[in-house]
């Protein structure tokens, strides 16, 4: 799996092992707790992403909603997200929060500070 938001170690804060790598497969996405922040972790054609748990319209958990062909749908209103850039697609004026991420020795690393 290659790294994920290319963020240097340096720009990025401090680094939290989330998740091993290989309990995050293609395709999936899962819900973890780092640092006290829920985050989702999504595997979008083999690079990891992550983001806030939380719809931005009502803050509703994102691990509740579906992941398929590149698009996360909110549970709860349907609004629908692309994958890769966390960019709103229905709607398009508004996105998910981005933490900085990385997969090395077999650990995927989320940043949340």
């Amino acid at each position: 799996m290659a790294p994920v938001n290319d963020v240097p170690s340096a720009a990025a804060g401090t680094w939290t092992a989330a998740l091993a790598e290989d309990e995050l497969w293609e395709g999936d996405m899962t819900g973890v707790t780092v640092d006290g922040v829920k985050v989702l972790l999504m595997n979008v054609d083999g690079n990891v992403r992550a983001y806030r748990n939380r719809c931005p319209h009502q803050d509703w958990a994102l691990d509740e909603g579906e992941f398929e062909d590149g698009t996360l749908v909110c549970s709860r209103h349907l609004w629908e997200f692309d994958a890769l850039s966390g960019k709103g697609i229905n709607p398009d004026d508004c996105a998910l929060t981005t933490f900085p991420s990385k997969v090395e020795g077999g650990t995927i690393w989320v940043s949340v500070a």
